[in-house]
């Protein structure tokens, strides 16, 4: 008797050990990347069409997964790497990592994207040197982001574009 319970036992434990984990790892109640931006109290356009899968953690961090690299526009070019990595709490992103943004010929990464109050219409992106305002109704629709042939823009360097001529 003692060994069935010993043996029942080991078998419940090892269940827990396997399944307890990826439970309390992943926490993914929402069926897109925007329904859950929208529940989140952020504009759905964040991020772009092309997101193929994402992961919410309990920890509140969430990895979007893109086909691959790739660029589109709101109020300056934004460049999106394949996986974006973020904190996730009701109306902010923070700890941005793989998304940048252009601004005066450089490409900036994007740190944070806060909504404070969303019925002023306006969404704060920290690019650390600065923080922008821009309105909220840039990001009512998920764009589309080209992978192709734009690429190559942001792969430039200022010394490839002549910078290093004027010094």
């Amino acid at each position: 008797m003692a060994k069935h319970t010993l043996i029942l036992t080991l078998i419940f434990t090892f269940i827990c050990s396997t399944i307890l984990p990826i439970s309390q790892q992943e926490l993914v109640t929402e069926s897109s990347i925007h329904d859950l931006l929208k529940s989140k109290g952020l504009p759905v356009g964040l991020f772009p069409k092309e997101v193929e899968s994402f992961t919410l953690y309990d920890t509140g961090l969430l990895e979007v997964f893109l086909r691959g690299p790739c660029l589109t526009k709101f109020d300056t070019m934004a460049f999106y790497e394949s996986t974006i990595r973020a904190n996730l709490t009701y109306g902010s992103l923070t700890g941005v990592e793989g998304l940048s943004q252009e601004e005066l010929f450089l490409w900036l990464p994007v740190k944070d994207i806060i909504v404070d109050d969303p019925k002023s219409g306006l969404i704060l992106f920290d690019i650390g040197l600065a923080h922008k305002q821009l309105s909220l109704s840039l990001f009512e629709d998920p764009p589309d982001c080209k992978s192709e042939g734009m690429l190559n823009l942001k792969k430039r360097s200022r010394k490839e574009m002549g910078f290093d001529a004027q010094m």
